[in-house]
């Protein structure tokens, strides 16, 4: 099987845990927050078919690292001090993915002490077939973890960033974040992934966070 295919492969399940628990955080917090929103549209689940967006699903698959699901839908009226709390929602998100990538690095940085061979040569398949997977597995995992924190907490609506930001911001600048919510925002996002100008600016921002985590 060619790496190009395996690596599909392995991206399906991970990628659709990772989106599906970044959407489940965004419910529970709103939940916390006294918002019974989520729990009523059935989105206080980590089941991907709960999350799915076919959109984002084909675009995780043709970038293999980003992608994106149903938006939950939250009622900030419930909120007790609104600006903060959607603040703390809108973060739920990229850090249910940073805590799993954290997870996952662990598991990932033990196997050097299970197989008696550093990282570096379980990345190139010396560790046998077995475990090889297992490498390129966990590996896969912590990267689109990383990738999928980092690239939500641009300030772009309608990516998490962008409602964190707002919530700095004086009310009088919300008008401007919600003319680009929709379509617009999108077509912003998808041009930024397909001209490589979204990578350049968050690239090394996901470098930086991958050797922090990653031993070799």
């Amino acid at each position: 099987m060619g790496n190009m295919a395996l690596e599909l492969i392995l991206i399906l399940p991970i990628g659709l845990l990772a989106i599906s628990m970044h959407e489940y955080s965004h419910g529970l917090a709103s939940h916390t927050m006294g918002d019974p929103t989520p729990e009523m549209n059935g989105r206080l689940t980590i089941n991907p078919i709960a999350h799915l967006d076919p959109v984002g699903l084909i675009v995780l698959l043709l970038t293999r690292r980003i992608g994106w699901a149903k938006p939950v839908p939250i009622n900030p009226r419930y909120y007790s001090n609104p600006r903060r709390d959607i603040r703390i929602v809108s973060f739920a998100g990229p850090a249910s993915n940073l805590i799993m990538a954290i997870f996952f690095a662990l598991l990932l940085n033990i196997l050097p002490v299970i197989t008696g061979q550093p990282l570096q040569y379980l990345m190139y398949g010396f560790g046998g077939n077995t475990i090889t997977l297992i490498f390129q597995l966990l590996f896969i995992a912590v990267q689109i973890n990383i990738v999928l924190a980092v690239f939500n907490l641009l300030p772009v609506p309608p990516l998490d960033g962008s409602k964190i930001l707002q919530s700095f911001l004086p009310s009088s600048f919300d008008k401007y974040f919600y003319q680009l919510e929709g379509p617009i925002g999108m077509i912003i996002i998808i041009a930024l992934i397909y001209t490589g100008i979204l990578w350049a600016i968050i690239g090394p921002v996901i470098d930086f966070v991958m050797n922090l985590l990653l031993f070799f």
